[in-house]
């Protein structure tokens, strides 16, 4: 909820508050009340209907529409995008946003026949960063890519058969470049006709006996690995 009221990507329209929760978050009331924010007493059950999670916090905000235009969430010179492709599954894609956000990237995009980040539980598997960083949406994969190459970025996508690994491509200076990470979901990775659009794919190189990595996992590998060279 912080986050949300401190977010500058849009507003919070109105709060949603039981008297208990109320009564726990009084300063959370009055920042809402020093923006302007209209805040409603409702019961403890109509607060459960509204929050979809077991165990409601007493607290739902209605806020603006979280995704942006591609060209306004690419704008600038970015330097890193997690770009998710076809990942239906909202815990993961709501953990990589986390995950991005947390390595410093420029923004997240959903592309292609990828769950709406405004699914409740990708914005709990968040935990605020869904308002942290520009986060932008198209069902049209191609033309993700044709941005993310017009803002000056190299499509490298997560594969977990890709010939060169994320430690050969270091060695190589290879993610020191703008680079926009593609991740495809956990079941079914980036199909053939995805990775043929991309300039190169990558894998994380396993040294044990595990045969595969989980998406959220895959992708803070990736992501700070370019963070730490493009820093270095």
């Amino acid at each position: 909820m912080r986050e949300a009221l401190a977010w500058r990507g849009g507003e919070v329209h109105e709060l949603f508050v039981t008297a208990t929760a109320a009564d726990r978050n009084p300063e959370l009331l009055d920042a809402a009340a020093d923006q302007g924010v209209r805040i409603s007493e409702v019961t403890d059950k109509a607060a459960d209907s509204l929050s979809e999670t077991v165990t409601p916090q007493g607290i739902v905000a209605v806020c603006d529409a979280v995704p942006q235009p591609l060209d306004v969430a690419l704008k600038g010179t970015p330097r890193l995008v997690a770009v998710l492709y076809g990942v239906s599954d909202p815990g993961n894609a709501g953990t990589v946003t986390r995950v991005a956000d947390a390595a410093g990237a420029d923004a997240v995009i959903f592309a292609g026949d990828t769950v709406d980040p405004h699914n409740g539980k990708c914005v709990r598997a968040s935990t605020g960063s869904l308002f942290h960083l520009p986060i932008a949406r198209s069902r049209d994969a191609s033309e993700v890519f044709a941005a993310c190459r017009q803002a000056g970025l190299r499509l490298v996508g997560a594969d977990g058969y890709a010939r060169q690994d994320l430690v050969e491509a270091s060695v190589a200076g290879d993610l020191k470049h703008p680079t926009a990470w593609v991740f495809g979901s956990e079941a079914h990775g980036l199909p053939d006709e995805v990775k043929a659009e991309l300039d190169t794919s990558l894998k994380v190189p396993l040294y044990g006996a595990a045969e595969s990595l989980n998406l959220a996992t895959a992708a803070a590998v990736c992501l700070y690995g370019s963070a730490r060279d493009q820093r270095n």
